[in-house]
């Protein structure tokens, strides 16, 4: 016979723990967001996280071992979501680019047109504020520069693996450099922070908070990130701007 799951809102029957215990699982996933971006890792209690969620106590541990397995648990379930948004773009540039990149192709224009659809995919997932659970993503990136947490280095290599290296092949394709060159770099963090200031709330308050996925601002905003991109690699191939 299974074993309920410790929620205050669960009592097992036959073929019935499964989706209850899930739905708490999510609950507190949800809290735990919520939590640590109002409150940060150190003010987030368990009591605090438990009672957000509607469990009792031994749920968290019961799910996720700790707290820090539940801080873990949200990062990673962020991360998840932006790899599944970035994907098929990222596909799209390994598939054209060969993986391991081959040498020779595609054509300049198509490096180029890969590069501005990648920036537009990141634009749209930067700008997601349909998202129910948004503000408090926004409020749990700052909060954790800010405590420098060490759960976050996942989340970072899953963005170097799906925005940052992609990009890099793409930037030094177009520049005809090494993907390893130091300015490569540079500039390809260069034309990825057009998109990523508009994380920072300060940028979002002096836009008036108004942008919505797919909506005329994304579509602007986009527009903007496309015509500054063009206009750095509007010199011939081999004379870096």
């Amino acid at each position: 016979m299974s074993v309920p799951p410790p929620d205050s809102d669960a009592t097992w029957h036959p073929g019935g723990t499964h989706s209850r215990g899930e739905d708490a699982r999510l609950r507190i996933l949800r809290a735990g967001l919520e939590v640590f971006a109002t409150e940060g890792y150190e003010g987030a209690s368990t009591r605090l996280l438990a009672r957000r969620a509607g469990v009792n106590l031994p749920a968290i541990q019961y799910y996720f071992g700790s707290k820090e397995g539940l801080y873990e648990a949200v990062v990673d379930q962020i991360a998840s979501g932006m790899e599944s948004r970035m994907a098929p773009v990222t596909a799209e540039i390994k598939a054209a680019l060969g993986d391991p990149p081959t040498p020779g192709v595609p054509q300049r224009p198509e490096i180029l047109a890969l590069l501005l659809r990648m920036l537009d995919a990141f634009v749209e997932l930067i700008m997601d504020r349909e998202s129910e659970d948004w503000e408090s993503r926004a409020l749990f990136f700052a909060r954790a520069e800010i405590e420098s947490a060490a759960a976050l280095e996942p989340l970072y290599q899953r963005v170097m693996r799906r925005i940052v290296e992609p990009c890099t092949e793409l930037v030094a394709r177009l520049l005809n450099r090494p993907a390893e060159d130091a300015g490569t770099t540079v500039r390809a963090l260069a034309i990825i922070g057009q998109v990523t200031i508009f994380c920072n709330r300060k940028t979002q308050r002096v836009l008036g908070c108004r942008m919505g996925a797919g909506g005329a601002d994304t579509a602007a905003i986009q527009a903007v990130v496309r015509e500054h991109t063009q206009a750095i690699f509007s010199a011939p191939a081999g004379d870096p701007p």
